[in-house]
């Protein structure tokens, strides 16, 4: 493992995701799913997320599509509340649900819908 670019990509995963978050999903690493964590973390986040040719609020965006489109919607939903912190706004996400919905489905673009309005409501923006 890469120490430097782990760390990096710890205080990338931290700042969108949620320091609270990451380190409860680290905590609960065991033997099986750590190697996981790590790399996962290391790579994803070291890697990809550390690359600032794009920047945190445009990632987030192309997250937000991609995982949309592919129907994952746990995720998606960790990722709409770190697209909040990384500046995405209400309209923005709306937007790329629109996206979702042409290139992907309506009914994807629905689920999508139906996660965003949880999420932002929680956040206290509907």
């Amino acid at each position: 493992m890469d120490n430097e670019r782990f760390e990096r990509g710890l205080a990338k995963r931290k700042a969108t995701l949620g320091a609270e978050y990451v380190e409860k999903n680290l905590a609960a690493a065991d033997d099986f799913t750590r190697p996981f964590q790590e790399m996962m973390t290391e790579w994803c986040w070291g890697f990809g997320w550390g690359d600032e040719t794009i920047d945190a609020k445009t990632r987030s965006m192309m997250n937000l599509a991609m995982i949309g489109g592919l129907g994952k919607m746990h995720e998606w939903e960790i990722h709409c509340r770190g697209a909040l912190n990384n500046g995405v706004s209400k309209e923005e996400i709306r937007a790329i649900i629109h996206v979702v919905g042409i290139y992907c489905g309506v009914p994807q673009s629905l689920e999508c819908f139906r996660v965003a309005c949880k999420v932002l409501e929680e956040e206290g923006l509907l």
